[in-house]
């Protein structure tokens, strides 16, 4: 691996959360211009999916030192803080399972195995118990964010983990699933990405999915929720759900999928198509199983960088649809920091229906944060450009960040390590 620049130091290894379930984690140790790792603090990165890599995704193609091609990437939160990433659900990534049976299939098992490694690394890592240490997230990792902070600081409070726990940050996040369903007939409505014929289709559609919910058939909500973007697609010319102005389609994987999956065409399939495969492209595909597993040298023989990724989302399937309003706020409750934030161009998770599910908090001081004007951010303090919004009241914060679609480092980098700054520093 010819990697330029700076090389940070490293560590990583394997953590057996349960019989048969591996975990696998990358640590990179800050470095920082002025100070040493252990005067910042400790930030552990959560990718989505489920099955989404961490160690892989978030890495090398958002906020890692390294890009894919190893070009050090100016924008990397390790200039700020020690990142530490993880490879979850079991199965995701480098972590593997031995047995079928060992694949999580909800966020409890996903928070109860995260909690096993986050012990094993704090006891081993001791240098780390006092640093601030935060959990950042994306996509369908802030759903599980949400409830690896609940089991944290519970572990925390009854002295099983030493950890200095600063607060999550959930990163158009899977928190409220069907929130988001109903707003997308909306807001592609007034991006001018669907006229009145589609706009009736997609609330349709958005409609049973909320029935279905409200019925607690989560399953049957999830094949809904497919049949939803099948329509969104239809009626749109295929608009990418992850940035509304990029105009490659998750389309584009489907036929290549379709050759070698476990799912066949149904609606586990094309959610898989559109959700997991494009954060396993080739070419990461090829770095992560080429020279990444030469580097590291502990990844066992007859394990493949993302080769259960398909058993991790059909796994969790039955967990897709349910939400988890009620942990964030009973995080917010338990006064734990939680930021949210979002890309103005996300779709699948977009910002208004991130509005919504915010509105239906039942923390006690929400009147008072709603009451709040939010602030303008710009890059520097002669720059004219605002590059995102920000309102905070307490210890609940709420970033919108505007021209970046669902994978914020990626499109925003620099705007994205302005707030991981302001997020850190409480400023």
């Amino acid at each position: 691996m010819a990697l330029k620049g700076r090389v940070p130091q490293q560590d990583w290894g394997y953590v057996n959360v349960r019989s048969d379930a591996h975990m696998f984690w990358w640590l990179y140790y800050a470095t920082h211009a002025t100070k040493n790792y252990t005067d910042v603090p400790l930030v552990m990165w959560l990718q989505g999916g489920p099955g989404a890599s961490g160690c892989g995704y978030g890495n090398f193609e958002e906020i890692g030192p390294y890009d894919t091609y190893l070009h050090e990437r100016n924008t990397t939160w390790v200039k700020e803080a020690s990142v530490l990433f993880v490879d979850n659900p079991v199965g995701t990534g480098f972590s593997y399972t031995t047995n079928d049976d060992a694949f999580a299939k909800d966020v409890s098992t996903v928070s109860a195995d995260m909690i096993v490694l986050l012990k094993d690394f704090f006891n081993s890592k001791t240098e780390f118990q006092k640093i601030p240490f935060y959990i950042f997230s994306e996509s369908y990792g802030g759903k599980m964010a949400a409830a690896i902070s609940l089991a944290l600081n519970k572990e925390i409070k009854s002295g099983r983990i030493k950890c200095n726990f600063g607060g999550v940050a959930l990163g158009d996040s899977w928190i409220s699933p069907v929130d988001s369903v109903l707003s997308w007939g909306p807001y592609l409505y007034s991006a001018s990405l669907l006229d009145d014929q589609g706009l009736s289709k997609v609330k349709e559609c958005a409609k049973e999915v909320q029935n279905a919910v409200k019925n607690n058939q989560f399953d049957r909500a999830t094949e809904l929720w497919s049949k939803t973007e099948d329509v969104v697609e239809q009626y749109t010319d295929n608009v990418n759900f992850y940035n509304i102005l990029t105009k490659e389609s998750t389309m584009d994987y489907r036929n290549k999928f379709m050759e070698n999956s476990k799912f066949g065409n149904n609606f586990l399939g094309k959610l898989f198509q559109r959700h997991l495969l494009p954060r396993q492209n080739d070419y990461l595909s090829e770095l992560m199983n080429g020279p990444i597993r030469k580097v590291l040298k502990i990844i066992p023989d007859d394990v493949m960088w993302g080769g259960q990724a398909q058993d991790v989302f059909a796994k969790m399937a039955g967990d897709f649809m349910k939400p988890v309003i009620d942990i964030v706020d009973e995080l917010l409750s338990e006064n734990i920091n939680v930021t949210v934030y979002n890309g103005q161009l996300d779709l699948i998770v977009d910002t208004v229906g991130q509005e919504n599910w915010v509105k239906q908090l039942k923390w006690q001081k929400m009147v008072e944060f709603r009451n709040r004007v939010w602030s303008p951010l710009h890059m520097c303090p002669q720059c004219t450009e605002t590059v995102a919004f920000h309102k905070s009241y307490e210890n609940f914060s709420f970033f919108w960040i505007l021209k970046a679609g669902h994978m914020i480092p990626s499109d925003q980098g620099q705007v994205a390590l302005k707030m991981l700054r302001m997020i850190i520093s409480k400023k």
